[in-house]
């Protein structure tokens, strides 16, 4: 009972050390299960150190002494880097116990004998520093290992220090249990040979090995050192982060966390296809363009469809998306064609040029209004020239932003001043009459030229007959310099 004891004093002693095949993820692991004490290594047969100390390993039946119960346990902490540290408590009862007895009887052919020593009890506590390889390896399954370690052995009544280099491969199940195999080679130091059982052995083990010690802080069975989210559960494809919405977009890094979308768009949806997210998208139902925010824009006139109020007809923006009115057809919208019922060109605008027809018309018109003699008033009662001013004005009113300079000329009877004024107050008085017949005063000007400007002979009466005339001429557009 003094041996259990012990025994207990070491499994207590190992919950503060240890480790087997643990992880930084699960540092601590216990493991229990049978182990075999086999002492026929130190039976001192064979030709030579091997020979007498490795031979006939797995002869179970014949050496091995194993309890058929719960007989060893261990706790074990890991440190980093493959590396763990551990402690091991023991229990066994030897019942086969070789000896080199050459003339013995019963021996075998190295000259060994199995005896059993009676009721002889095996303790060992041990402290062991293993490697292992499952990393190396990239195993998540296989975890092969290698350990040193040095112990103390209560063998019957004798107690000896060891060394004991090891082996042992762990099959894990899960992430945290394992069938663990392991061996180690338990070299007496310093036996007292004069004892008979201060000698070196071989111990296996088999049993279960179960990591824990690992936080897991949201529970999503990651743990929190690799947890990148460790307050909050997630899958591990994620790092332990969630993905609320299934869209395979971690919640963190998706625009739409509780909406299933599309990685191109930051995990939001895009219900209309037209490649901007529905939150984004001010028509999310129907596809439309990025540059109106993913409304549509039938006719091509660069306003929404939804802003437009002619949605099938391109217009400007300025007449809410519809095209001006252009009655005459002429290119130039009515609001600005002067001429809006008479096409004309864009340069002019709207309106119809001057021609050459209607200038000739003009000049034939104006030549026939008549004065009283040495006066700027019309001859009274002359039908013809109020048919003439009558004329002009049908003419003019053709070409509403033409304008056009009305020029009085005299013969050579007379003063130069008097024919100055003359002319001017002649060429005055046609521009009011056809003010008052409804023409822009605008498009009109006068001008008197008094004699300069004769274009027949002063010598005769008809050429001074010719001389004494009104002349209307075109002199451009009243907007020209303002297009």
């Amino acid at each position: 009972m003094k041996h259990l004891n012990k025994l207990l004093v070491a499994v207590l002693m190992a919950m503060g050390l240890s480790s087997h095949a643990q992880d930084s993820n699960n540092p601590w692991a216990i493991s229990f299960g049978v182990n075999a004490v086999d002492t026929r290594t130190s039976s001192g047969s064979g030709s030579g150190f091997f020979d007498q100390h490795f031979s006939q390993p797995f002869a179970v039946k014949d050496n091995w002494n194993i309890l058929p119960s719960l007989s060893y346990i261990g706790v074990n902490r890991y440190v980093g880097s493959g590396f763990s540290v551990g402690l091991q408590g023991s229990v066994n009862k030897i019942d086969k116990l070789v000896t080199f007895a050459p003339t013995a009887p019963g021996h075998d052919g190295r000259g060994n004998i199995v005896t059993n020593p009676g009721d002889l009890m095996y303790y060992g506590i041990d402290a062991t520093i293993k490697y292992s390889f499952q990393e190396l390896i990239k195993s998540k399954v296989i975890d092969p290992s290698l350990s040193v370690g040095g112990g103390y052995t209560f063998f019957g009544d004798n107690s000896f220090g060891t060394v004991n280099p090891g082996a042992g491969i762990t099959f894990w199940f899960t992430d945290a249990i394992g069938l663990e195999l392991a061996t180690k080679y338990k070299w007496a130091v310093a036996a007292n040979e004069d004892k008979a059982y201060d000698r070196s052995v071989f111990q296996h083990t088999a049993g279960l090995v179960f990591k824990f010690g690992g936080k897991d802080t949201d529970g999503d069975g990651i743990y929190d050192k690799d947890d990148a989210c460790p307050d909050v559960a997630g899958l591990k494809q994620f790092n332990g982060c969630p993905d609320t919405d299934g869209d395979g977009i971690v919640d963190a890094s998706d625009a739409c966390p509780d909406v299933f979308g599309l990685a191109a768009l930051n995990g939001c949806p895009d219900t209309d296809g037209d490649g901007i997210a529905d939150k984004d998208d001010a028509c999310p139902d129907v596809a439309g363009l990025a540059a109106l925010k993913g409304c549509p824009d039938t006719d091509g006139d660069g306003i929404a469809d939804k802003d437009d109020k002619c949605p099938t007809v391109a217009g400007p923006k300025e007449n809410g998306g519809c095209p001006f009115l252009d009655a005459d057809k002429d290119g130039v919208a009515d609001k600005d064609d002067d001429c809006p019922t008479v096409a004309g060109p864009a340069s002019n605008r709207g309106c119809p040029e001057v021609t050459s027809e209607a200038l000739e018309d003009l000049k034939v018109q104006a030549r026939a209004v008549y004065f009283n003699s040495g006066k700027a008033t019309f001859k009274t009662g002359d039908k013809e020239t109020q048919a003439r001013l009558d004329a002009i004005k049908e003419i003019l009113k053709n070409y509403p932003n033409a304008k056009f300079s009305i020029e009085g000329h005299t013969d050579s009877t007379g003063s130069a001043k008097v024919n100055q004024k003359l002319s001017e107050d002649r060429a005055k008085a046609v521009m009011d009459a056809l003010i008052q017949r409804g023409v822009n005063p605008e498009n009109l000007e006068s001008k008197g030229f008094g004699s300069s400007q004769p274009v027949a002979s002063n010598k005769t009466a008809a050429g001074k007959a010719q001389n004494r005339r009104t002349e209307i001429r075109h002199v451009g557009s009243k907007y020209q310099g303002k297009l």
